[in-house]
């Protein structure tokens, strides 16, 4: 099947994957790029798998101030070169997890694969519906994470302060 560098393009932008990543995923899509998305997610997904175990030294404290000053959230994220804690995937990351945890005021990190019958307000960050997105958990948003950027992606630890609390 011949697939369009128009078709390529789109898929690149939409999944941040490279370019033969695209284009082998639409041929075995059969041009879907729905389908081709999922591929791609299956694929980045048993990568981050062969990757969970490699050292995560290098990464990003970011700093999170909300509601006027009243709450502040320090979180370290990690990965596994300077490099990539530079880009801007990365970095949305770190800034996406420090409002989740301004906003949901998690007790703990958690297993990002770990199953709770508690309530969501007192479900472990990791398993926590991301307020962006509440069809994603915050541990799919580190794997997203780590299949765009082709790195082991970690958050290591944080702290969140209010005012008064």
């Amino acid at each position: 099947m011949e697939i369009s560098a128009d078709r390529v393009k789109e898929l690149r932008e939409k999944s941040g994957a490279g370019v033969m990543d695209c284009k082998k995923a639409l041929v075995d899509a059969a041009g879907d790029i729905d389908k081709a998305i999922s591929l791609l997610r299956e694929k980045g997904l048993s990568q981050i798998a062969k990757r969970s175990g490699r050292d995560a030294g290098e990464g990003i404290v970011e700093t999170y101030i909300h509601a006027g000053g009243k709450i502040g959230v320090i979180v370290e994220v990690n990965c596994e070169t300077d490099f990539v804690a530079r880009t801007p995937d990365f970095k949305a990351l770190a800034h996406d997890v420090a409002m989740q945890i301004a906003a949901t005021n998690p007790s703990e990190l958690g297993e990002a694969d770990g199953k709770a019958d508690a309530a969501e307000a007192d479900l472990p960050l990791l398993q926590q519906p991301f307020i962006k997105d509440p069809k994603k958990t915050v541990a799919d948003l580190v794997r997203d994470t780590a299949a765009k950027t082709g790195e082991n992606v970690v958050i290591r630890r944080f702290t969140r302060y209010e005012l008064g609390a």
